[in-house]
């Protein structure tokens, strides 16, 4: 990513589809109506597990966070990075020092809208040294392994235990680690070396601060409730019962409170919300509902709910993949040491990948356009360009992955035959059991795996493999399931943290001293000949992580897009989609909020939102979409 050193600069990879920069909330502003004063209204049926935003990863977890802290840096309405809590910024010549100058006047306010401190410098340092705190558990904490100097040996100086070379590291004090207030409005970041995306990095969860003194005070009990956090951002929670409901309210004292127009957002929980929320958008009872594909055509085509269908704005953001485990964890009946022969082989996994069509499964929720969401790389199209504004996954390496479909039946019966003679010598039997677990709360997964069932089955034979699709629980889906390996194939996802194509490598590269259970499909877990190739993996990203200098940005690119495509050649993983642009019913434009292709937090906010007294039309989506893209 092209480094600047003025607040003023915008950031060009951001997206190629986002170059035309301009202020938050004016795209497609005509479409508004609504105006300050207004409430939002909706529906959730997944609880957060937590609202510590210091340690969570989930985005589920991230839409409190997103409106209730804000960052040294957001985005506009087209992705272009514009100062929030800092209002300007500059690099060192030899790019690892940067140096931040906080806004004056922003307050810290609890949970009744009360001033109860400034924010300084100091409350960016008291986060991180909470974040870096074993005890803590922050799940983000290698976002700052590697960039942050010293503080990955902080971390491990504090565990007292060997890492997975068996290395002790020694502890050191808080103060060597690169994060330093220089004064009440100056904060500085030292880098362990020069990180060509760190800008961009600063719009996720791990930068935000915190009250250090109410961390103090709090300990283990910081942001375990509305009451036991404070909040600096454009609204505050004012009301949160689990399994009831969550309530923002404006920030009367937020810096920026001119654009912040809904004054509250109201969300209720129901675990049938995906069911109840259309009927209630009928009756005008709230102002957001996923339209499914069971009764899509049906609203389309309705006299009274075809002009309440829309669509979401489109994201690059996040990646769809699917994921084959290489540490299963899950019961003897669905055979997990058979499936570790199976998914070892090459040709097995290869054989996978090409039965898979991912056209059918997407049709699910895309029931009109579902080819233009296919994926055939990791990182997504249109998410950053190399130095001479080529797109990445328009490089040359690419030319081969992009442009032909991973699908091919003729191939995938070739691959089967050659796996099923080498396994059979390996010992395995068939068919081979493929657990495919889903979360019940995502609307039509369950759809999507029965299709993927019906269809690769179809393709390759009972007689070869036998998917088994099963629920997983609905709360705790990604500690339940996914990081603990209960499941063999997956459709997994990834967002991304920053702008640059490395962000996509940190779902799978494992560096030494990594936990196992932060990574996908447990590569590290790999044996035999797969071992070999996914440490050459690990070596291709490596390399490609050592270059960073700005005038050597091509050849970075190059060298991530080659150990891309590696993983993707070896089938140690399946691309499947970017995110889909759902069908909804919603009473304001999305196109007039922030807009980022990574960090996440941006495209959860309500800033410079307007409420109309009406619901988007189809009609009203395509205008302000064809406004916003231009």
């Amino acid at each position: 990513m092209k480094k600047k050193l003025i607040s003023a600069a915008l950031i060009m990879s951001m997206t190629a589809a986002l170059l035309a920069g301009c202020g938050g909330g004016d795209a497609g502003a005509a479409a508004s109506e609504g105006g300050a004063g207004s409430v939002y209204s909706e529906l959730y049926d997944s609880e957060v597990a937590t609202l510590n935003y210091l340690t969570t990863s989930t985005a589920n977890e991230m839409l409190i966070p997103a409106n209730t802290i804000d960052n040294l840096i957001e985005t506009d309405t087209r992705g272009n990075l514009v100062g929030d809590l800092a209002e300007s910024w500059e690099q060192s010549d030899d790019g690892l020092t940067w140096t931040f100058h906080l806004r004056d006047g922003v307050k810290w306010v609890d949970h009744t809208g009360k001033e109860v401190a400034d924010l300084t410098a100091a409350d960016f340092v008291s986060a991180m040294q909470y974040e870096l705190t074993p005890s803590h558990e922050a799940s983000n904490v290698q976002n700052l392994f590697g960039v942050i100097k010293s503080a990955q040996e902080y971390y491990m100086g504090l565990t007292g235990e060997p890492d997975e070379d068996g290395k002790v590291w020694d502890e050191i004090d808080f103060s060597e680690v690169g994060v330093k207030a220089v004064d009440d409005h100056t904060l500085q970041y030292e880098l362990a070396t020069e990180v060509p995306y760190f800008l961009s990095s600063l719009v996720y969860l791990v930068y935000m601060p915190a009250y250090g003194p109410l961390l103090e005070e709090q300990g283990d009990n910081f942001a375990t409730s509305a009451e036991t956090m404070y909040y600096c951002g454009a609204y505050y929670l004012s009301d949160f019962v689990p399994q009831e409901h969550q309530i923002l309210t404006k920030n009367p004292l937020y810096w920026d409170a001119e654009n912040v127009h809904i004054t509250e957002i109201n969300r209720t929980y129901n675990s049938e919300a995906g069911t109840l929320a259309p009927e209630m958008v009928k009756r005008g009872e709230i102002d957001y509902a996923d339209i499914g594909s069971d009764i899509l055509d049906d609203w389309l085509n309705g006299a009274d709910t075809k002009d309440l269908v829309a669509k979401e704005r489109p994201t690059t953001d996040y990646s769809y993949f699917y994921c084959m485990n290489f540490n299963p964890n899950f019961d003897e009946e669905y055979e997990p040491e058979n499936w570790k022969l199976a998914v070892n082989n090459e040709c097995f996994r290869q054989s996978l990948k090409a039965a898979l069509n991912r056209v059918n499964p997407l049709a699910i929720n895309e029931p009109n356009t579902p080819e233009d969401y296919v994926m055939n790389t990791i990182t997504p199209y249109n998410f950053t360009m190399n130095a001479s504004g080529v797109d990445y996954t328009n490089l040359d390496i690419f030319a081969d992955i992009k442009g032909n479909d991973s699908f091919d039946e003729e191939k995938a019966l070739h691959f089967k035959e050659l796996a099923m003679e080498q396994l059979k010598e390996a010992g395995a039997t068939f068919p081979v059991k493929i657990l495919m677990k889903y979360n019940p709360s995502t609307t039509n997964w369950d759809k999507e795996c029965a299709v993927v069932e019906q269809q690769m089955e179809g393709v390759l034979g009972t007689d070869y493999i036998d998917i088994i699709v099963e629920a997983g629980p609905s709360d705790s889906f990604l500690s339940e399931v996914r990081r603990v390996g209960g499941y063999a194939l997956m459709k997994c996802n990834w967002g991304a943290d920053y702008a640059d194509p490395e962000t996509w490598t940190d779902p799978f590269y494992q560096a030494p001293g990594d936990a196992e259970g932060y990574k996908y499909a447990f590569l590290g877990s790999a044996e035999g000949e797969t071992a070999d190739v996914v440490q050459t993996y690990f070596s291709l990203v490596e390399d490609a992580k050592k270059i960073t200098a700005e005038a050597d940005k091509d050849a970075r690119y190059n060298a991530f897009a080659g150990a891309e495509s590696f993983l993707i050649d070896h089938a140690l993983v399946i691309p499947y989609s970017i995110e889909l642009s759902r069908y909804i019913a919603i009473k304001y434009n999305a196109f007039e909020g922030e807009y980022a292709s990574c960090g996440l937090i941006p495209n959860y906010r309500f800033k410079y939102v307007n409420m109309q007294d009406h619901f988007v039309s189809m009609d009203e989506y395509d205008a302000a979409r064809e406004a916003w893209e231009k």
